[in-house]
């Protein structure tokens, strides 16, 4: 969210959390949200599958974690407005002691987790108020809730591409990864001009000049440099509408689930 000098919540510009609110049919979002994303919608109609494919992504990745992977610490950084199957409603399903923790720096959204983001009695479900620019903070705030000495899931789904210079993107995952220990997952999806995706570069110049925060896409060289060092899992970087799912179309959006060895 954009706050104005007096932190409250700007409604006169649309924001990435309420327009990605709208494509997935919530009503947590204003009229501008609305009119910024049925114009993204006209040059890109595809971009509702993308938030759908991104969002089953999500639950395939938990329910394999929490289950198989025996992960029992998610921590979800740019969670977005709650909706259906938010990450700790997965977790818990698989594992009822599983502990989340969801970071955002989004007024409208915090409103939100904490009215709505209450986990399973045995389980853990916090949220913290923070950016994805700045990882030490995040560890910081975190570690009353995780042990860092156990495996973690970091999940940043679609929060890389709101990190405009590469390098930097690249500083806050291994900062991340660095502080949790072997046994962790790094969990991503990414928007990419590529596995159909082309026409949504006029798409995203759009939203750059009328939302916010703006947005890039990236290659599928330079969404493989965030898994540096990692054990990528099959079925490897693939459209996330494809991971570990029989998907009839792909959609423009990589995913991938890596290991820390």
């Amino acid at each position: 969210m954009t706050p104005d000098s007096t932190g409250r919540i700007r409604t006169d510009i649309a924001h990435n959390a309420r327009v990605w609110n709208y494509w997935l049919g919530g009503k947590d979002n204003y009229p501008v949200d609305r009119a910024v994303g049925d114009e993204i919608v006209a040059m890109y109609p595809s971009i509702g599958e993308v938030a759908r494919a991104d969002r089953a992504f999500l639950g395939r990745a938990v329910t394999y974690l929490a289950g198989e992977a025996g992960v029992r610490q998610f921590l979800d950084i740019g969670t977005g407005l709650p909706t259906a199957d938010n990450t700790h409603e997965v977790a818990q399903r698989v594992a009822p002691d599983a502990r989340v923790v969801y970071v955002d720096n989004d007024p409208i959204v915090l409103t939100h987790a904490r009215a709505l983001l209450t986990g399973s009695p045995e389980g853990v479900t916090e949220y913290i108020d923070a950016d994805a620019h700045r990882p030490e903070r995040i560890l910081e705030a975190v570690r009353p809730v995780l042990d860092l000495d156990r495996p973690v899931a970091v999940m940043m789904l679609g929060i890389l591409n709101f990190v405009l210079d590469t390098d930097e993107a690249r500083s806050i995952v291994r900062t991340l990864m660095a502080a949790v220990p072997s046994g962790s997952h790094l969990v991503l999806t990414h928007p990419t001009l590529e596995l159909g995706g082309e026409g949504n570069a006029e798409a995203m110049e759009f939203w750059n000049r009328n939302a916010t925060p703006p947005i890039t896409a990236r290659s599928r060289a330079e969404f493989a440099s965030f898994l540096d060092g990692l054990e990528v899992l099959a079925p490897g970087i693939v459209s996330c509408a494809s991971w570990r799912f029989a998907a009839a179309t792909e959609v423009a959006q990589f995913g991938a689930v890596a290991r820390k060895p």
